[in-house]
Formats: C-alpha cells, structure tokens, sequence
C-alpha cells in the first residue's frame, strides 16, 4: 500500500471508488468487485477523506474507457458536481487502463476536472521520471492484454480446427459440457423451427426472408420485436456453414471442416441457400438436365394418374424421340408418345392463347396503380422510421438526465439497461433507414415487355433456348400442364396466367373508370429489363 500522506492536505476532498472485472473468475477470488472496493474504502479511512460513491465495472480489455459504464458514469458524476473536490481510488494500475493511449486520455479527462487519482500499488509523480515510470507501467499491462488475447485466440483457434465450435452458442445450439468432448453444440428448443426455416426459404416455401422471420417469431425463436428487425440475423443464418455441419473461422485460416454437432440441415439445402442469396435464378421446378432434344420435359404431367411425370427418351440408337409417364402402376406407364406430337400441340396451344388487347391495357392501368400505392407505402416506411428514431433519441435523451440524477445505484442501473435496449433500437432503425430507397426501377419497360410476351407467347417461345424456355414457361402458366395421350392438353385444366388477367377484366371492369384504360407517362426511365429470372425478391 501507499505511505500515508497527510491528511490535512486531503481537507475539503471527497472520495470515489473505481473498480473493475474482467472475468466471472475475478469477480470470486481476491481481485473481485468487493474485494477491490475495501480495499479502496479502508484507504479513504487512513487519509480521512468521506467516502461517497462507488462505481464497478465488469468490461473487458482495453480500448476506449467511454465504453465502460462505470467509468462514463463516474465522469458524469464528477461533471455534475462541479462544486466538489474529488479523489478516484482504485485497487491497480490495471484497472485504470490497459493500453498507453487510453491510459493518457484519461489521465487528461481527470486533470480536466481537477480530479486527483490515487492507486494502492503505485504513486502518481508528476515528475518527469514519475510519467516516464508511469508510462512504463501502462505499456507492461498493454502488453500483457495483448499477450492474453493472443493466447485466447490460439486455444479458440485450436478449438475450431479440432471441429467444435469456440465461442458463443448459436441461435438453435447449446452448448453443455461433454465428457469426451467438451463443450459441444447441442441442437436446443428452437432447432426445429430454426430447421423448417431454412429447408422452407432454400425449397421457396418461403419467398422473401420476411417470411421466414415471421415464421421465427410466431415459434418464438425470436422474441420482442417485429420480424423485419431480424432480417439480418435472418441472413446470417443463412449465410452461416455451421448449420449444415461446417466448422471454419476464415479470418483466423481455419478453412471449413466437418463439426462434431449435429448439423440442422444438409450441405445440399445450404448451398442452394447460398445461390438464392447470391440472386442467381432458382426455381425447384426447373430441371437440371434440360435439353433441347425435350423442350417439355419436366413441364408437362400425366392426366391419366395422380403425380405422374411425364418423362423423355431415345428408342433404337438414338433414332426415334418419345415421352412417355415415368409412373408405375399408371394404365399409360412407360406407352410412347411421339416427340412431335407432344410439341406440336404445345406450339398450337401458344398460338392459340394470346391476352386480349383491351385486358392488356387493363393490366397497364392495375400494375401501375399499384406501383404508385407501393412507392407511396415504402416512402411512408422511410418516413415512419425517421420518426421513430427521432423518438428514440429524445427518450434516450431524457432517461440519460434521469439516470445522471438518480439517487439510488439500483434506479441507475434500470436506466442504463433502457438505454442499452433504446441504443440497439436506434441503430437498427438508423441502419434500415440508411438504405436508400431507390425509385427508379425502370417498370414501365419490363411491364411492356411482360405484356407483349402475354400477347404473343409463341414468337419469345421460339426464339429462347431451352433453359430460358423453362422459365418462360413458369411465367406463362401456373403449373406443369396435363397431358392426355389421347386427346392432347386438356385446356380445361390449363392455369394460364393471361386467363387469370382476363377473368380479374371480367369480374372488375365495370369498377375501373374509363379513362383510365390508356395508362399515363410514367416518369420512371431505364434500360429493359431482362424476359424473367424467378423470384429475386428475397427481402421485403
């Protein structure tokens, strides 16, 4: 301890306690918040200055001090009693800063206030050699964080090439302690609807991520706030090897490798996440093995049974093309059908379905009324949101003066945990409204070509090549067509697209006002864009 100083010269000083944590282990043994608090305590005693307050800390590493509550709260404390003379008293030099930087920028904040320091294991001298051994201290306990991170880091790393996971369990894991194993990654409570989440967003049972957040939510996966707030954790998720069984860490060069946990889904479900989310086109229904020699294969059903699938092949070294149903127990399994005949008659029924030019310009005039009341609702979301932060920050504002006159450490720390919820709320905001909202999406050609395409499917039919014709056709109609080996397509039970346009015209046409059939100058301009690509829209 410090030689006793005189305690005439601390007349007129009142005394605050600084302590600091940063382990569960320090917080037990002698180095514990209360340990260092006596210790802090009995030294006011000895000078026979009044101790006040106290201010704990349990904050790890070095860095900036602000990010220390404790600390900004005892500055606070300070600055809102300027009248008063203060001593700070802490248990080691440690615990004042681990790095030279920080150590001197406090060092300053306190001169500023007239606020003098005092450590049980070490005088402050303002002499030249005092700074200088000071500084020698401050760089000794930068060094030994530094060190302790790296070893941290090395066991982490030793850890994640071994194939379990180091750090914090993720979202649908605990982690217990194993005997053989250590502590492994455990599925928990929330795996399950975590799971179905993922499977259902890579098979498009869930178009948009929102949909799988809400999802998240209604299981109670996520709790306390809407379901757009975890579209980046969302993302995460799905961004995240772990899932499907992977252990790597690439900043550390731990490349991927298999994890002793239980994955939640397979390999095959998570890269075909990884291809949705990189925007390139998925669709389930879209084979893999398309070919030109079979345009239809894969697009048309059996209508002589339930779920057949009507399938290709070549006959007699690769002479004669046939398709023909794939279904066993079907009265029409593996009966040929001429390529020819099945094409032709597709290419009839193209021909033969073309959108009316009156329902055409009715899809102009809804299309573009929805457009504007889709823009005015995403304008109003960016508005909403700059409301709500605006009303975040004055509530912010407000309990921070509650908690700087707060006469209890318990009425403290609540508003310190509100502030911490209303900051995360913040910046969630902040960041959704810093996405900037960009209007213009060039509609008015990619609606103009999608209605040409309705109104003369045949002549973009002929012109794609194959993999280009599947897609096509999943814009054109709504599911694979059932064909009948004896009487062709049943067009009773086609689903076309232009038919459901023409049934809306139908059903609505006497609501629409007439002068508005021919559609107004859209302000929006861009290139074309391109025929269809799937669903892209993976976000809101």
């Amino acid at each position: 301890m410090v030689k006793n100083q005189n305690s005439e010269g601390w007349i007129g000083w009142h005394g605050l306690v600084y302590a600091r944590v940063s382990s569960k282990r320090q917080e037990t043994d002698g180095t514990g918040l209360q340990g260092q608090e006596g210790r802090c305590i009995n030294d006011l005693k000895i000078i026979s200055v009044p101790y006040e307050k106290s201010f704990l800390d349990s904050f790890s590493g070095g860095g900036d001090f602000m990010k220390r509550p404790a600390m900004r709260e005892l500055l606070a404390y300070v600055d809102a009693n300027p009248h008063k003379k203060f001593v700070v008293v802490f248990d080691d030099l440690k615990r004042f800063a681990r790095d030279v930087e920080f150590h001197l920028k406090l060092r300053a904040a306190f001169k500023v206030r007239d606020v003098r320091l005092r450590c049980l294991n070490y005088n402050f001298d303002e002499s030249p050699e005092g700074r200088f051994s000071e500084l020698i201290m401050a760089g000794s306990a930068e060094l030994e964080r530094a060190q302790n991170r790296r070893q941290v880091i090395q066991r982490q790393k030793a850890r994640l090439e071994a194939g379990y996971w180091a750090f914090v369990a993720k979202k649908g894991y605990a982690m217990p302690k194993d005997p053989a194993h250590g502590k492994l990654s455990v599925p928990n409570e929330d795996s399950e609807a975590i799971k179905t989440a993922l499977e259902s967003f890579a098979n498009g049972t869930f178009v948009r991520k929102i949909d799988a957040c809400k999802y998240l939510v209604g299981a109670g996966v996520w709790k306390g706030k809407r379901p757009e707030k975890y579209i980046d954790q969302f993302t995460a998720m799905l961004k995240d090897s772990f899932y499907a069984g992977w252990i790597e860490r690439p900043e550390w060069e731990v490349a991927r490798r298999p994890g002793f946990h239980k994955p939640l889904i397979t390999n095959d479900t998570f890269e075909l996440n990884q291809k949705r989310l990189s925007g390139k086109n998925l669709t389930n229904r879209i084979r893999l093995d398309i070919t030109p020699d079979f345009p239809l294969r894969g697009l048309i059903a059996c209508d002589h049974c339930e779920g057949g699938h009507i399938t290709s092949y070549w006959a007699k070294n690769h002479k004669y093309p046939y398709y023909a149903c794939q279904k066993k127990g079907c009265p029409r399994y593996m009966k040929s059908i001429l390529k020819k005949d099945v094409e032709e008659q597709f290419i009839k029924l193209l021909k033969q379905n073309r959108l009316k030019d009156e329902v055409g310009k009715l899809v102009e005039v809804v299309f573009e009324s929805v457009w504007v009341e889709e823009v005015d609702g995403l304008e109003k979301h960016q508005e909403a949101i700059q409301r709500e932060t605006k009303s975040l920050r004055e509530k912010a504002d407000g309990i921070t003066t509650m908690a700087l006159n707060a006469k209890s450490e318990q009425a403290r720390r609540l508003y310190e945990a509100q502030l911490e919820k209303i900051a995360s709320d913040i910046e969630i905001a902040s960041s959704e409204y810093s996405q900037e909202l960009d209007l213009s999406v060039p509609y008015r050609t990619a609606l103009e070509k999608s209605v040409g395409l309705l109104r003369n499917p045949y002549v973009v039919w002929q012109s794609l090549e194959a993999v280009e014709q599947h897609r096509l056709f999943f814009f054109i109609f709504e599911a694979k067509l059932p064909y009948h080996q004896t009487e062709g397509y049943r067009t009773d039970k086609i689903p076309f697209a232009m038919r459901l346009f023409e049934q809306f015209a139908t059903q609505s046409s006497d609501d629409v006002d007439p002068r508005g059939i021919e559609p107004r100058t859209s302000p929006c301009h861009g290139d074309v864009l391109p025929l269809y690509h799937g669903p892209s829209d993976t976000e809101l």
